[in-house]
Order: C-alpha cells, then sequence, then structure tokens
C-alpha cells in the first residue's frame, strides 16, 4: 500500500499570497468594487445571493417591459391603419416575446440591431404563408423545411439563429391568425413600430449596464462569504446540529465557488472592467478570497470531528462572529481576531507538554483558521480598494477570459456538444453532419408529427411542430429531453388549472384584466425559466388560456388544452426518439468529451505552472489557469449528472468515483495557482529535477488524452500510461534544505499541492482504465541506488536585501 502524499489544503497555499501595499494611488473613475458593494446586510441580500447579477429577474422585468409596450403599440397602429385589433396586437405581442427572450444584449447598439432587425424576416414571409393556405400538403411541408432552417442557422451565431426564429414564428402567426396577402404590409407596420417602442422601452427601462451586473455578483460574494461564516460557527456550536451546519458551509463554499466563476465570466464581457490590468487584478484578489474562504471551510469541518478545550473553539467561535459581523469596508479587523485565534492555539500547546492528538491537531487548525482570517483580511482590502484607486502597477499580464457564460451561469452541457460536433475528425461527406444533424432532425419530427397533429385538430396542428422545437432547443442529450418532456407536461397541467380559475374569476368582457394577466405568466415564467423550465410553461399556459378564453366557449376549454397536451406529447417524444437514432450523440462519448476538456485544462496549468518557475518574467496567468478548472468542472459536473434517473446511464458508481476524485483534484489545482506563484532561481540539477516532475505530470495528461480520445476505459490499444511523481516530489522537498520563509514556504507547498494534484489524478487514469506507475528517483532507474545529491541551499532563499520584496512582489500572476 502506497503511502500517503503530504499534501496541503486550500488553507495552506492561501496564506501566503498577500502582497504589500502601496499608498500612493491615482483616482480611478470606473470603480470596479464601489463602497456599497461590501456595506451591511440587507433584507434583499438572499435575492442577489440565490440570483447573482439578478439575471433572471431582470428577464422577468424586461418580459414585462417588452410584452406591454409590444401590446400597446399593435393596440394602436391596428387602430391607426384600420386592422383588427386582435390581429395588431398579436403581431405586436409577438415582437415583444421574441425581443424578451431571443435578445439579451448587454450594450446599446448590439440591441437595437437585434430588435430593429426583427420585423424583416419577420414580414418577408407572411406572404408566403398567406400564397399557401389552400394547399395544406405544401403548407406543412414549409413549416417542417422552416424549422429545420432556424437550427442551421443556428451554427452561425446569434443574429441567425434569430432570423430563423422570426422566419418560422412569422409563418406560424400568419397561419394561426390567418393575415389575408393585402395586409402584410400593414403587419410589416405594426412589427416595425412595436420594435421600435420595445427598443425604447428597454432603453429607457432596461437599459443594459454589466457593470451593475457584475458589482451585483460581486454583492452575492459577500453574502455567501458571510454564509460560511455563519455556518462555521454553528458548525462550532457544540449545542447546535452539526451536520446540518455542515451540509450548510458546504452549499454555501459551492454558491461561492460559482459566483467567482461567474464574475471571472463577466469580466470577459464588453464594457464591464475599465481596462484589462484593473479586471486581473479583481480577478486575482476574489480568487485570493475564495481560497482563504475554502480553507476556513475545511479547516472548521475537520474541527468539528475533534476534542477541542471550551477555551479554544470559544476563541475560534468569537474569531468567526467578528469575521461575519464585520462590514467589508473594515476588513482590516479581521486581524486582531486572528492574532486572537493564533494565540489561543499556541497556549494549548504550550499549556500542555504532551498534548493528545485531538489537542495537537484542533490547535493546528485552529492556527490555520488564524492565518486564513489574515489572508481573508488582506484580500478583501485589496478587492475594495480597487473601487476608488487604480493599483500604481498594474497587473503584468492582461485580463484574459477562460469562462463563458450561458444564461449568467457558467457553461455546461452545450459547451461540451459544440466541442464534440467541431472537433469530429471525420473525411468526406461526413464532415457536414455537425451542420445537418439538428436541421435532420428537426424536419424528420416534423415531418412525423404534422400529420399526426393535423388529423388532431387542423386549427391547432402548430402545437405538435411548437413541441418538437422546444425539444431541440437547449437540449443535448436524451437526459435533457426526457426531462423537458416531464417539465412540459408537469408545467401544463399545473397551467391549464391556474389559467382557468383565473378564466373564471375574471370573466368575460374584461380586456385588460386579460391583459394583465397574459403579461403577469409571462414575466413570472420568464424570472423562473432559469431556475425549472416547468415555471415558464406554467405561466406561459396561464397566459394562453386567457388567450384562448377570448376565442374559446369556456366550456370546451378543458377539451382544448387536453389537446395541446396530447400534440405537445407527441412532438417531444417524436423529436426525441429521432435525435436519439439520426447522427447521435451518445452520454458516454459527451462525458469523455468534457473529462478532455478538464484534461486539457490541468495540462494549461501545468505548463505555466512549469513557465513560471522557468521564466519568472514569463506572461503567465496561474489564477486564470485555475479557473479554467473550474469552468471544465462544471462542464463535467453538467453532462455526467443524469437530468433523470434511467436504468442504464453515465452516472454509476464508477461515474461518482470519478466525479469525486476530479472534484478533489480542482480544489489542489486551485491550491496550486496561488502557491506556485512565486520567484524561485534553483541550481542546475534541481531544476532538471523540477522540470521532470512537469514534464512527466505533462505527458500523463497526454495519456489521459490519448485514451479518452479512443473510447475510455474499453480502448485497451490507446497507448500510454499515468506516472506517479510522488517520490521526485518527495526527493526534491527533501534536497530543498534552505532557511524557512515566505518564498521557501510557498514552494514546499506548491510542490505538496503538486504531488496532491497528481495523486488524484492518478486514481482517475486508473478509473480510466490505464496502467499506473510509480517513477523512480531522479537520474536512476528502477533498481538503481539513488543518486547522491548533497543539502543546498538555493540561492533564491539566500537572506538577501530585496528577498522579502520579490517574495511579496505585487504583479503577482492572475
Amino acid at each position: 500500500m502506497t503511502a500517503p502524499v503530504p499534501t496541503t489544503t486550500a488553507a495552506d497555499a492561501a496564506q501566503t499570497t498577500g502582497t504589500t501595499t502601496d499608498h500612493h494611488h491615482t483616482v480611478h473613475t470606473l470603480p470596479v468594487a464601489p463602497r456599497r458593494v461590501g456595506g451591511p446586510r440587507h433584507w434583499w441580500d438572499w435575492v442577489l445571493a440565490a440570483d447573482p447579477g439578478l439575471g433572471q429577474l431582470q428577464a422577468g422585468w424586461r418580459s414585462a417591459i417588452s410584452m406591454v409596450t409590444a401590446l400597446a403599440v399593435g393596440y394602436g397602429m391596428a387602430h391607426a391603419l384600420g386592422m383588427p385589433a386582435m390581429l395588431g396586437m398579436m403581431v405586436g405581442g409577438m415582437m415583444g416575446l421574441m425581443s424578451a427572450f431571443a435578445v439579451a444584449e448587454n450594450t446599446a447598439p448590439r440591441l437595437a440591431r437585434a430588435i430593429l432587425w426583427m420585423p424583416f424576416p419577420f414580414s418577408a414571409v407572411l406572404p408566403l404563408s398567406a400564397m399557401l393556405r389552400d394547399d395544406r400538403p405544401l403548407e406543412l411541408g414549409v413549416m417542417g423545411f422552416g424549422l429545420a432552417l432556424t437550427f442551421f442557422l443556428a451554427r452561425f451565431g446569434t443574429l441567425y439563429l434569430l432570423t430563423g426564429m422570426m422566419l418560422f414564428n412569422s409563418f406560424l402567426v400568419g397561419m394561426m391568425a390567418g393575415i389575408p396577402l393585402n395586409m402584410c404590409f400593414k403587419a410589416f407596420l405594426v412589427a416595425l413600430a412595436a420594435c421600435a417602442g420595445v427598443l425604447a422601452a428597454r432603453l429607457l427601462l432596461c437599459y443594459p449596464m454589466p457593470r451593475e451586473d457584475l458589482l451585483r455578483t460581486q454583492r452575492a460574494f459577500v453574502v455567501e462569504a458571510r454564509r460560511v461564516a455563519d455556518a462555521a460557527v454553528e458548525a462550532l456550536d457544540p449545542d447546535a446540529g452539526r451536520d446540518t451546519a455542515v451540509k450548510r458551509m458546504r452549499r454555501s463554499l459551492r454558491r461561492l465557488n460559482m459566483t467567482t466563476v461567474i464574475i471571472d465570466g463577466r469580466l470577459a464581457q464588453p464594457e464591464v472592467a475599465a481596462d484589462p490590468e484593473t479586471a486581473e487584478s479583481l480577478h486575482r484578489h476574489l480568487f485570493d478570497a475564495e481560497l482563504a474562504l475554502q480553507g476556513i471551510g475545511q479547516a472548521v469541518q475537520q474541527l468539528t470531528r475533534l476534542r477541542m478545550t471550551p477555551a479554544l473553539r470559544e476563541t475560534v467561535v468569537i474569531g468567526l462572529v467578528i469575521a461575519r459581523g464585520t462590514p467589508l469596508g473594515r476588513a482590516g479587523a479581521l486581524r486582531p481576531a486572528a492574532q486572537l485565534i493564533q494565540q489561543e492555539a499556541a497556549a494549548v500547546l504550550a499549556a500542555s507538554p504532551a498534548p493528545t492528538t485531538d489537542e495537537a491537531e484542533a490547535a493546528a487548525l485552529a492556527d490555520r483558521v488564524g492565518v486564513l482570517l489574515d489572508s481573508l483580511a488582506e484580500s478583501l482590502a485589496r478587492w475594495l480598494a480597487l473601487g476608488w484607486d487604480a493599483p500604481s502597477a498594474g497587473a503584468r499580464v492582461p485580463f484574459q477570459p477562460t469562462v463563458a457564460l450561458e444564461q449568467n451561469r457558467p457553461a455546461g452541457t452545450g459547451a461540451v456538444a459544440r466541442r464534440l460536433s467541431a472537433a469530429q475528425n471525420v473525411t468526406g461527406w461526413r464532415r457536414a453532419i455537425p451542420y445537418l444533424r439538428l436541421p435532420l432532425h428537426a424536419g424528420v419530427a416534423v415531418a412525423i408529427v404534422c400529420p399526426i397533429a393535423d388529423a388532431i385538430d387542423p386549427s391547432r396542428f402548430y402545437w405538435g411542430p411548437i413541441g418538437v422545437m422546444i425539444t431541440l432547443f437547449g437540449t443535448n442529450t436524451t437526459h435533457d429531453r426526457v426531462r423537458k418532456f416531464a417539465h412540459r407536461m408537469a408545467g401544463t397541467v399545473v397551467g391549464a388549472v391556474v389559467g382557468i380559475l383565473l378564466l373564471h374569476l375574471i370573466g368575460p368582457g374584461h380586456t385588460y384584466a386579460t391583459l394583465a394577466v397574459i403579461v403577469a405568466g409571462l414575466t413570472i415564467g420568464a424570472w423562473g425559466m432559469q431556475r425549472a423550465y416547468a415555471i415558464w410553461v406554467v405561466g406561459l399556459v396561464t397566459a394562453l388560456v386567457q388567450l384562448y378564453g377570448l376565442t374559446t366557449p369556456y366550456s370546451g376549454m378543458d377539451h382544448l388544452l387536453f389537446e395541446r397536451l396530447i400534440d405537445n406529447g407527441i412532438g417531444i417524444a417524436v423529436a426525441t426518439v429521432c435525435a436519439a437514432l439520426i447522427f447521435p450523440v451518445s452520454g458516454g462519448r459527451l462525458v469523455r468529451e468534457a473529462e478532455r476538456g478538464y484534461a486539457a485544462a490541468i495540462e494549461q496549468l501545468i505548463s505555466q505552472v512549469a513557465e513560471r518557475w522557468k521564466d519568472p518574467e514569463a506572461p503567465v496567468r496561474l489564477r486564470g489557469a485555475a479557473r479554467g478548472v473550474d469552468a471544465a468542472m462544471f462542464q463535467i459536473q453538467g453532462v455526467a449528472r443524469p437530468l433523470i434517473k434511467m436504468p442504464v446511464g453515465v452516472r454509476g458508481p464508477a461515474g461518482e468515483s470519478r466525479l469525486a476524485l476530479l472534484t478533489n483534484a480542482t480544489a489542489h489545482a486551485r491550491a496550486l495557482a496561488a502557491s506556485a506563484d512565486v520567484d524561485i532561481d534553483l541550481p542546475p540539477r534541481l531544476t532538471a529535477r523540477m522540470e521532470q516532475i512537469t514534464r512527466l505530470l505533462t505527458e500523463s495528461l497526454g495519456a489521459i488524452d490519448r485514451r479518452l480520445a479512443a473510447g475510455g476505459a474499453g480502448a485497451g490499444d490507446a497507448p500510454g500510461e499515468w506516472v506517479r511523481i510522488g517520490p521526485l516530489v518527495c526527493d526534491l522537498q527533501a534536497a530543498l534544505t534552505a532557511p524557512s520563509g515566505p518564498r521557501a514556504d510557498r514552494l514546499h507547498a506548491a510542490l505538496r499541492e503538486l504531488a496532491a494534484l497528481d495523486e488524484a489524478m492518478a486514481g482517475y487514469a486508473e478509473a480510466r482504465g490505464l496502467r499506473v506507475t510509480t517513477a523512480t528517483a531522479y537520474g536512476r532507474d528502477a533498481g538503481q541506488a539513488p543518486a547522491p545529491v548533497g543539502p543546498t541551499t538555493p540561492s533564491w532563499a539566500k537572506d538577501t536585501a530585496d528577498g522579502d520584496a520579490r517574495g511579496t512582489r505585487p504583479h503577482g500572476r492572475g
């Protein structure tokens, strides 16, 4: 049995990431973290924590403003042009609906371009819809082609996707409303006026403010940090429920990590950060603050399992209470609390010449909490200082995006599916498969569904194709589609019940109350869409019931909604089957592609660490590379976690084990990024050893990539093996007999994290079927005697006048 590799947690790596302070700052006109971000607690903080950046609330508000404006403009234009009011409101409402859900640009020029473009593709198809009204087979065929075209155009960008959606919706509205040919131009004028009105309303009431979104997300970071402290205090309370508090703390730590990853994603958006150097400083300080909080959480979880002296427990709790209640603007107040904890930890060890194992370990963990509180104070103070002052010297490497966001969350399954489609190594006609897969799914599904839906009810057949469309949009696996089917069915039933109750409550003839319910339903649905698709369906069906009530007798509403449920269900089921049979992308391939992306992110981090140690002036971003590992982990979690429980799937015991190993590796990758950010100057012999360590780790990661590309654990012919580097790291640490100091301690911490990362990835490689071996000492083969290397005091560790300055240089790498 192999002896465990000595490791450090995120705590150890964070404790020396502070830098010296330079008080000669210049005024910064675009604050990144103004004082209000770190203000006292407010009753609305839970909203910011549940919705970082308020993306969901903004979606609801955007929907309300767009729909009210579009309906009002459509009604007014219908009267001005002599059109039926219902027709004008239908056209205007479609513009409002699509602008709310399909256009979410964060700059005014792009917002105007997208919204004002919508009437043109919409109006281009209306004459065709009017001309095909008497030819049912051709009409159904064109509808299928239009939906397939929409999915084809989606490959080329958001504006092309918007064009395809407007073409399909135009054909749908033309059939539903029966717009005659002589009214098509008037409908275009209504659509154009509605879009102009929606644009004006959104610029006035929903102006895109990406910098404000970033600030709200930073406030969510503060809220989650306080929740971590709350849970830590409760976990150390002997009279409280320890298990419940620990679960709360783990949940807050996960949310804290997601929030910081979202902040990195927002920093990549236009007009967010004042400049790349300031963005890099924000990224670096929040990374270090999160690392310290993660370390405190880990230490407290270990403390809950130990017997502590009452005085030490009380001191740690008091320090955490102070941390929890200290306003961010006075982060320096954390330092006395940190010193108090460290002093009590030292007193516990000094009071007993032979402390018990629990007492010694508890004292060490308490001391670590104190060190981390001090590090947290430093990081928070530097972060908040960005609100008013620019750094006297910017980061050496400007910020570069490593995190992609989808719907204000780290990208998940979609990013993996797109990468898999783009990376297929095929020739000939199969190169067209990534472009034709979704259009073929849509076209074949509509060809099957339309005749069935038309036979059920020719006037409402479009519910079937709509079921096809909603199934294929935003889903990448069978699990996704089946879950969407369940949400659609459940949401339709609940929305029908709520809608019918409101319909009877309002009664006939109350137009304004009916419109208010329609707008409210769509607004609530838009707010809840990112939380659960069923919430959107409930709001949508509630709104549609009010719309149907204007033309359908109340007594026939139950039958109408049952038909809608059946048609939607048929469309979803057929689309799911088509996607599973026509050029399918299996869940296993998605999992392997996500894990390949993770291995590539780890390899990028290791190569940057090697470059950082080889050349102190190299333009590397260690923390940015670690954020790339975080982003890759979110993708693995999104793919490997099935949305429904299946008899056979990708999330069995082996999948759980791999996920746990990669989660552990991610924590060590973060700690490595912070601790490895140190200048070193080793003798040639030790430099060769360090280069061998990073080279072997990189080669092992390459072996994982080849194995995953060949098909995972079943690919017996895939070359390569994983070589554990633990013995090489131990040998190198033994040779580094320099006096203790900040830079020496950080290098030792970095080497321990490197060994721990290697151990976690070795376990993952073994789970994936690679042969795992252990490296022999430097300069000898198996069975040879160790090469003699005397104790060395490297030049970087010698006491020099500039030693401390170099060890805590303010230009740390991101």
